[in-house]
């Protein structure tokens, strides 16, 4: 069965539109989202069956971490313990094309975690449609960045997407051209912030 293809606007999201994307994640589905990084797989957080089958498309194993997309700080402390000092570097830096490492709580799947260290990495984007199908769901995506096995860059365009995985995914969100840096990856584990990742988040935003 092909997927749907929906073409939402980037400023101003349809609702109509929003709605059936978010239909299709509350039944097990697999989306491609744009984000203010590049192009996305996601689905529900704890639908492992979906988790899979975004792990198939990108062929990696349970070591490569997916990260949890959250709608606001208030929903991202559901889910990792943050201190005064991250909620500080967070609201500077947030909504925008960052992710961060912090511990996770009980409420991540284990499955969704760092093995040994208990971490998840999380991110609130900058991003109309993101904010507007995380709103819709009321709970945060889980997901990875769009590159596909054999290619070096993320995919761009809405349409390219389509054409190559429609019979791999449920519905794809054609929101416009994307880019091609992903986020920038920041450590909050430890005693200090911690660079692990140049990309489109600028780190001086937050001090790095």
């Amino acid at each position: 069965m092909a997927s749907f293809y929906l073409e939402i606007h980037p400023v101003n999201p349809q609702s109509r539109l929003i709605k059936k994307a978010a239909d299709v994640v509350r039944g097990g589905g697999v989306v491609v989202m744009p984000t203010d990084s590049s192009y996305a797989l996601v689905c529900r957080l704890d639908d492992k069956a979906a988790v899979d089958r975004i792990r198939q498309i990108r062929q990696m194993d349970e070591r490569h971490l997916l990260t949890l997309l959250c709608r606001d700080l208030k929903e991202v402390g559901s889910y990792a313990r943050v201190d005064n000092s991250a909620y500080r570097l967070l609201k500077a830096a947030t909504p925008g094309a960052f992710t961060f490492i912090l511990q996770a709580t009980k409420e991540v799947p284990r499955r969704l975690s760092h093995p040994s260290r208990k971490t998840i990495g999380l991110r609130i984007p900058d991003n109309r449609i993101d904010q507007a199908l995380l709103e819709e769901l009321g709970e945060p995506l889980i997901g990875t960045t769009l590159i596909l096995p054999g290619d070096e860059d993320p995919l761009t365009e809405g349409y390219a997407i389509q054409e190559r995985l429609e019979k791999l995914v449920d519905a794809v969100i054609d929101g416009g051209a994307c880019g091609l840096l992903p986020t920038t990856v920041i450590d909050l584990t430890g005693k200090e912030p911690e660079l692990v990742r140049s990309g489109r988040g600028g780190p001086a935003l937050i001090g790095l």
